[in-house]
């Protein structure tokens, strides 16, 4: 009896072995394709993150540029209601006023210059007429 226990002890033993390495193997492969899984999905993932910070950033930048046109609008207004209310009259705006001169006087002299070539070619008009239906008069001498 005790060879037969051996026996089948043994057997026991390999089949328990061969399960144990059937099971290794599998779990090893399983592993390997979880890891492989695990690798693209972090990949994945790394994408549409930086992708998704990407955007985020656009709009942040976007939203804080808004933000800060609205922001700078409301601190002169905000401070030319306090200079109101402390009576304090409205700063003159020299540079936009000086602006507006410069352009009115650009544009005066252009449309000075531009009606003085009207005039000089009006002129030059009026001499070329003027020699084309000159009439030529010579005396004539009675030699008499």
């Amino acid at each position: 009896m005790s060879w037969s226990r051996k026996n089948r002890a043994e057997r026991t033993a390999d089949q328990a072995w061969e399960y144990l390495t059937s099971a290794m193997t599998a779990a090893s492969e399983g592993a390997g394709a979880a890891t492989d899984l695990a690798g693209k999905a972090g990949n994945k993932s790394r994408k549409l993150a930086k992708r998704a910070s990407q955007k985020s950033s656009t709009l942040a930048n976007q939203a804080g540029g808004r933000v800060s046109s609205v922001t700078d609008e409301a601190w002169g207004r905000a401070n030319a209601a306090a200079n109101a209310l402390a009576g304090r009259k409205p700063s003159r705006p020299w540079g936009l006023i000086a602006a507006i001169g410069l352009v009115g006087l650009a544009a005066g002299w252009a449309a000075a210059s531009t009606a003085r070539a009207a005039q000089e070619r009006q002129a030059e008009n009026e001499e070329l007429e003027l020699a084309e239906t000159a009439i030529v008069v010579t005396p004539t001498y009675d030699e008499r």
